[in-house]
């Protein structure tokens, strides 16, 4: 598979830095014997920032690979998105 650029590729690396840097201060906290409730909170929110990416990725998914590929009658295309979306949830 090429290189896709998607329209919020340099939004969705943005993200990922961000909750690179997060978890880099989750562990610091870990390191300096920080609150276990303190803690959870953090990777919680590291949890549902993942999750939030994860959102965006499917939509620009959806939006720009899964029309093109209708449109040129791939179906196969439909497949992997299934694929995709059960790992994503699970």
């Amino acid at each position: 598979m090429g290189k896709v650029v998607h329209p919020n590729t340099k939004r969705v690396i943005y993200r990922l830095a961000r909750i690179a840097g997060h978890t880099n201060a989750i562990k610091k906290m870990v390191e300096e014997g920080r609150d276990c409730s303190e803690i959870l909170i953090q990777i919680a929110a590291v949890k549902s920032a993942l999750n939030n990416v994860g959102k965006l990725i499917l939509k620009d998914h959806i939006n720009h690979c899964v029309v093109k590929a209708i449109e040129e009658n791939n179906t196969e295309i439909l497949e992997d998105l299934q694929d995709a979306i059960d790992k994503f949830v699970k």
